[in-house]
């Protein structure tokens, strides 16, 4: 059996020690990038054949090398050994076994520094593209459970106390809003990684002619990077990936956040189905939304990744260093954890229903008319402040005696401000104020019809 021999092994004497074979090996890691590293090493080839750096038949040869290389890998026969340290070695030694000299002429010009960088960048485009579906299909499932609730209205909270009444739908379109920022983050993360380093060697470039533009068209690459030294050593765009990934589980927490209170016997607000709850193994009444809470704790993992990347960038001097090996443990398990959270948020909403009974039946609470009860002042000519001091006297007023705002009598409301009359009673009520809202963007049924027709148009559209 052949040794398997590292690509600078030569160069030192004796043999690595196998502790550290150990510690700096990325196989382990890398190997999901196995399918860009065999397409940008078959645009290198092509390249490297237009340029006559190799011939067609050896062209022909790392192609069909690559391919097999490829599918062994993706039935699991191929055979990954931790000597190669990553995948980039090794599949060239594995394609240097199947084609011999042809396979070892494939490296050309090329350095892994700049190899990876491409590799990364085309795995991450690919991701990007497939978060945004998955942020679609959950925009699409809070859409239509809004379109359900467009009529129906709940209390909104500031500081988790009742403050105004809105319609569920929208609520739950406040959530589309931000995945919405999600996606163009996304979008515009996609556009500034969408480059290409493969030629920048290791960081000076080569004095081969290699053309730069051709594997970057093959790769589908919008152009090329400009600069050797940054084109091997930039992973700005793995932190903001990151990052994007970041506020992703931000407002997936949020909104698990939410459903876990509102799911609650106190609030009862909204029913998780039974299929994304789990029980007690001592207490048998319970049916707990642990998977919200999983979302809210994954969020966590998602930060870490992003503060370890920013760190191993931080201290780094110019041009390409190990460190950077470390990269992809983080931008993979973003990656993989937004995927998942994404994946059960949806289904979670999908499958939810909100106790419309149960939540009117406690709407008129907490005096969530009081403010435009104000707004009814102002329009009889009273100053905001000063209609905001008065509402604010009858609310303590009512609160000593366990009114409601729309239970007192004219002559109760005339005792605090003589600008109020009669008509008071059609400005009071939390599913009346509800329908009152006027304002592009408000919480009432007109506007959330509105904008469930806007989001039913432009999500289908993509």
């Amino acid at each position: 059996m052949t040794k398997a021999e590292k690509s600078w092994e030569r160069r030192l004497a004796g043999e690595p020690d196998e502790l550290m074979v150990d510690f700096v090996e990325s196989l382990s890691i890398d190997k999901r990038l196995y399918k860009y590293d065999i397409v940008g090493s078959i645009a290198h080839a092509q390249m490297l054949a237009e340029q006559k750096l190799i011939t067609k038949n050896e062209l022909k040869q790392i192609k069909s090398g690559l391919i097999e290389i490829g599918e062994e890998i993706a039935s699991g026969r191929f055979n990954f050994k931790k000597e190669y340290e990553d995948i980039h070695m090794a599949i060239e030694a594995a394609l240097v076994v199947k084609t011999g000299q042809a396979g070892k002429k494939l490296h050309t010009g090329r350095s892994r520094n700049d190899q990876v960088a491409t590799d990364v960048r085309l795995w991450m485009r690919d991701r990007i593209e497939i978060l945004q579906a998955k942020i679609t299909l959950l925009q699409k499932a809070l859409v239509k459970l809004a379109g359900r609730h467009t009529e129906d209205v709940m209390p909104a909270y500031t500081h988790l106390q009742r403050a105004q009444p809105i319609v569920i739908a929208a609520y739950l379109l406040s959530f589309a809003e931000q995945l919405e920022r999600d996606f163009v983050r996304l979008r515009n993360c996609s556009a500034l990684l969408n480059v290409s380093p493969l030629g920048s060697g290791a960081v000076a470039g080569s004095t081969l002619a290699l053309d730069r533009e051709s594997t970057a068209r093959q790769l589908g690459f919008s152009g090329i990077s400009y600069n050797s030294i940054d084109a091997v050593s930039d992973r700005d765009f793995c932190a903001e990936f990151i990052f994007d990934c970041a506020l992703i589980a931000t407002h997936l927490s949020r909104l698990a956040e939410d459903w876990i209170l509102y799911s609650s016997n106190e609030f009862a607000f909204v029913k998780i189905d039974d299929a994304y709850c789990t029980s007690s193994s001592m207490m048998p009444q319970k049916r707990n939304p642990d998977v919200l809470e999983l979302i809210r704790g994954k969020t966590g993992h998602v930060y870490g990744s992003l503060m370890a990347t920013l760190t191993i960038l931080k201290g780094q001097p110019s041009g390409y260093n190990r460190d950077m090996q470390e990269d992809k443990r983080h931008i993979f398990a973003a990656d993989d954890t937004v995927d998942a959270c994404l994946d059960m948020a949806c289904a979670v909403v999908s499958h939810a229903k909100f106790n419309t009974k149960r939540i009117a039946a406690g709407l008129d609470e907490g005096f969530l008319d009081a403010t435009a009860l104000a707004e009814y002042l102002v329009g009889k000519g009273v100053p905001f402040r000063e209609a905001h001091g008065i509402v604010g006297s009858l609310v303590a007023d009512c609160e000593k005696r366990s009114k409601r705002l729309a239970e007192l009598v004219l002559e109760e409301f005339q005792e605090y401000s003589a600008s109020i009359e009669a008509d008071v009673y059609e400005h009071l009520g939390a599913a009346c104020v509800a329908g009152k809202y006027v304002t592009e963007g408000s919480a009432g049924p007109a506007q959330a019809k509105g904008q469930v027709a806007y989001w039913n148009k432009h999500l289908g559209q993509r």
